[in-house]
């Protein structure tokens, strides 16, 4: 995507359109991934590929389990493949977890509420066959980077629903600042900003905010008007954001990387500016 493209999303002014206002927003630091652009703090890229693709092998097993193998079938499981192959898993891998599921563990869905420095707050969204240890794990980490298990942190998030569009259409061109905007507008979404979670060497991708009962909606006609889904969930999403001192901001990078780095952990959510 051009400099006045993807790069240029953070300053797209907010547009109204038959009198509904649509919103393009700054990059929303949603996950972990963002934090292994600053300071080197990420470790070598094929250990943290070899850790993505585990946590997806895990997804595909669960939701395999829950809604059967078929993805024609499965809007879970469909959906999770599409996120592996969003991510380059070998189609081997994806194939091998899908009918690996009967003979794996069930596993729980957990979402610990949690604070870090600077009084910032964290959600964590677990997969595990072993909730007892992913519980000591999480909370040994948080408490050697400065922060703690604590009720109450779900309530500075919203769930949206968030589609992922890749930065090339469907006919492999790049998409413009104009063409997306005009996509926002009439799939219904109401807001969009580049995904700044993206691997270093690839191109940001879009994502398109709306709410969560038009998700399955706004993903069809973005795909309908010729951009490339790459994949549509129900996420938290911060309502406001804070901002760290330095030294504090430090502590929370290193804390961010540790979570980050933990397999139990599918989603991690934080409301750091």
């Amino acid at each position: 995507m051009a400099a006045s493209g993807a790069l240029a999303l953070a300053r797209w002014p907010r547009l109204v359109a038959a009198g509904r206002p649509l919103h393009v927003g700054p990059p929303s630091w949603a996950g972990h991934n963002r934090w292994s652009k600053v300071r080197n703090v990420k470790g070598p890229r094929d250990a943290a590929r070899s850790r993505l693709f585990q946590r997806l092998s895990l997804m595909l097993r669960t939701a395999a389990r829950e809604g059967g193998p078929d993805p024609a079938l499965n809007a879970q499981l469909a959906n999770v493949v599409e996120q592996c192959r969003a991510k380059n898993m070998p189609k081997a891998s994806i194939e091998a977890a899908i009918h690996g599921a009967e003979r794996s563990a069930a596993a729980a869905r957990l979402l610990y509420e949690a604070r870090g420095p600077g009084g910032s707050a964290l959600l964590l969204e677990v997969l595990t066959d072993n909730p007892r240890r992913s519980q000591q794990e999480v909370r040994l980490i948080l408490t050697r980077h400065g922060g703690t298990m604590a009720e109450g942190a779900r309530h500075g998030f919203e769930q949206k629903g968030v589609v992922r569009v890749g930065p090339r259409d469907l006919q492999g061109q790049p998409v413009s600042l104009e063409a997306a905007l005009e996509a926002a507008l009439e799939a219904g979404a109401q807001d969009v900003c580049p995904d700044e979670e993206e691997d270093e060497e690839e191109e940001p991708a879009l994502k398109f905010i709306c709410e969560t009962s038009a998700l399955r909606t706004v993903r069809e006609r973005l795909e309908a008007s010729g951009l490339r889904p790459l994949s549509a969930a129900i996420e938290y999403l911060p309502r406001d954001r804070v901002t760290l001192p330095e030294g504090t901001r430090e502590q929370a990078e290193r804390l961010l990387q540790a979570l980050g780095d933990c397999p139990d952990i599918v989603h991690l959510y934080h409301n750091i500016q």
